[in-house]
């Protein structure tokens, strides 16, 4: 089933572009710093997000692999 359809896994996808962006941004700034508006824009956003709000990402990672181990 597709991502799409599917509210779980919809909620991982967008945890893992989040910690993705995050962890390409501190590596390589320049890549994500470049495209800041248009389509592109949401890679730079889903970094910022990743960098202010990182314990409430990290939790919600360590949730959602909880809920994929006990399923």
């Amino acid at each position: 089933m597709s991502a799409l359809f599917n509210f779980q896994s919809l909620l991982l996808v967008i945890l893992l572009m989040i910690c993705t962006c995050t962890y390409v941004r501190a590596v390589a700034p320049r890549i994500i710093d470049r495209n800041k508006e248009g389509f592109l824009g949401l890679f730079w956003m889903s970094a910022r997000i990743g960098e202010r709000l990182s314990p409430y990402v990290a939790l919600a990672c360590v949730a959602m692999a909880i809920t994929l181990l006990v399923q």
